[in-house]
């Protein structure tokens, strides 16, 4: 079923892009010093919002409509699961982004860094998120 395998893909587009985020563009921006690690987030955090918020939004549309032609159920709980980084980001991440944004690169210092390392851990969350939605749509799609 196209749509079924267009969830999963789409999902596991989102799970990727997030994971080299927590893997490999988190730790090689914390070696930069405070005010270029805040210069380069900034940028990369609009950019990442600008193709995963869409991504989790399709996905979401793709798996809820595998799980309206088939019935089974996992299609839906994995549609959520990869929506629920909307509601996730919005309220857990959202009030440590505000602040980075509305840092100042000539202001970035220890506190600026502290918030992009906890900033780290909440997108992990997304993370796990996008993955566990992966995991669900792979699963519906060999049932």
């Amino acid at each position: 079923m196209l749509t079924g395998q267009l969830a999963l893909s789409i999902a596991a587009i989102f799970s990727g892009a997030a994971l080299y985020v927590s893997l490999v563009e988190q730790p090689a921006r914390l070696q930069l010093d405070d005010k270029a690690l805040l210069t380069e987030w900034q940028p990369s955090y609009l950019r990442g919002a600008a193709m995963q918020a869409p991504l989790a939004l399709i996905g979401f549309l793709f798996g809820a409509a595998a799980w309206w032609q088939t019935g089974n159920a996992l299609w839906l709980v994995g549609a959520l699961a990869l929506l629920a980084n909307w509601p996730y980001t919005l309220l857990v991440i959202l009030p440590t982004n505000r602040k980075l944004m509305s840092t100042d690169a000539g202001a970035a210092g220890p506190q600026s860094r502290a918030l992009i390392e906890h900033w780290a851990k909440l997108h992990a969350g997304r993370t796990l998120l996008g993955l566990a939605a992966t995991a669900l749509f792979l699963w519906a799609s060999l049932r």
